[in-house]
């Protein structure tokens, strides 16, 4: 199948994150299989999603080393948009092919399958890898699964490129994040008793005031990145829950933040002013009234962030392959940083423009997908 044809068939997945990616797999899986080649995979604990690895050998066999071809297999939700036509099913209207994921990250995936025989046929002697992975949408959860077999498999790829939307412009490196529950229990009374409660919404909202304090702070300093589309770290907050009706004294209330940290900034540095001001502060105060009340804060989703600044040599291959020379650093976050925290070189480049991402009547356009075909054909040039 050619890279269309490719990406028609992998849009009518319904592979959104809540749902199984099996059946994706398992047709690429028997694809691989149906070329001679041996793909492995690794499953979520309740094994209804997996992720797939492939070697495409280099010369005499060659497996270690080589290029990492890197997508995701899960797509964000269409509920409440407005699409003009089914998001399952492609549509290919003015130059676009329409569908969700068609954009992120199904058209580099359809590329990368649609060049297998040709990787084949070239005989390049560094391997190349290929490398499907779920929930990527949710927390970046399954790619650690898959590096951690490659370490016991004692896989070593020295390459990857993650194949996120960049409009065929090369990434060197995007911001980590990682997010964050507050949970804040109070005391109930009725809200004409106030000093017999304590108001759980009140606390959270000191907490909320005190973050936003701290993102200001993240703004102002002096080590920031202007080559990033947001030069500074952030922190916000995006959810908040709690009480029950207005004449209650609440007594539960939980939010989530999230913070995006630049490659060269911990979690740490920012989490201890927050624990400091929950435990020397919020907590003392809420537990004069009554020691059951306080407030927890727990860890979600933790993904690192991507540092290009040791990867010259593979930047100079990818610039080499590419139209558009610029490299660029991006707010969003990948599995990137997981591929270079396993000792990967890593860089984000694929077909589509992130714009498009996440979007009602999401689209990649046919010359994107055109540029990514060669692209990759001219990958294995450089490997060998």
């Amino acid at each position: 199948m050619d890279t269309v044809a490719w990406l028609e068939k992998l849009i009518a997945f319904d592979t959104v994150s809540r749902n199984s990616n099996l059946a994706l797999i398992e047709y690429v899986a028997d694809y691989l299989v149906s070329a001679g080649l041996s793909p492995w995979l690794t499953k979520n604990a309740d094994g209804n999603k997996a992720n797939l690895f492939v070697t495409l050998p280099g010369k005499n066999g060659q497996t270690n080393g080589g290029m990492v071809l890197s997508g995701h297999t899960d797509v964000v939700p269409t509920d409440g948009q407005d699409w003009y036509s089914n998001p399952f099913s492609a549509q290919i209207r003015g130059g676009c092919v329409y569908g969700r994921g068609s954009c992120d990250m199904k058209g580099f995936i359809a590329c990368v399958l649609a060049a297998v025989p040709f990787f084949q046929a070239a005989n390049q002697r560094e391997p190349i890898h290929i490398a499907l992975s779920y929930d990527e949408e949710v927390g970046c959860l399954g790619a650690p699964l898959m590096l951690a077999e490659l370490q016991k498999r004692g896989l070593n790829p020295q390459y990857c490129i993650v194949g996120e939307p960049t409009s065929m412009r090369m990434i060197t490196a995007h911001k980590g994040i990682h997010t964050f529950c507050c949970r804040v229990r109070g005391k109930s009374a009725h809200s004409s008793l106030t000093p017999q409660g304590v108001n759980a919404i009140e606390y959270a909202a000191k907490l909320i005031v005190y973050i936003n304090q701290l993102a200001e702070q993240l703004q102002q300093r002096m080590d920031t990145d202007a080559a990033f589309d947001v030069p500074f770290a952030t922190l916000s907050t995006g959810v908040i829950r709690g009480g029950t009706a207005v004449n209650i004294i609440p007594n539960e209330c939980e939010f989530e933040f999230d913070y995006r940290n630049l490659p060269h900034m911990s979690v740490e540095e920012v989490l201890m002013p927050i624990r400091r001001y929950i435990d020397e502060v919020l907590n003392p105060t809420m537990r004069l009234a009554d020691a059951q009340c306080g407030i927890e804060l727990v860890g979600r989703e933790s993904v690192p962030a991507l540092n290009g600044s040791d990867n010259e040599r593979l930047h100079a291959l990818i610039k080499q392959l590419l139209d558009d020379k610029q490299q660029a650093k991006a707010a969003y976050a990948t599995e990137g940083g997981q591929f270079q925290a396993a000792g990967i070189q890593t860089v984000i480049c694929g077909p589509g423009d992130i714009r498009q991402a996440h979007k009602a009547n999401e689209y990649v356009t046919l010359a994107q997908l055109m540029r990514c075909d060669r692209f990759l054909r001219g990958l294995v040039g450089g490997l060998n």
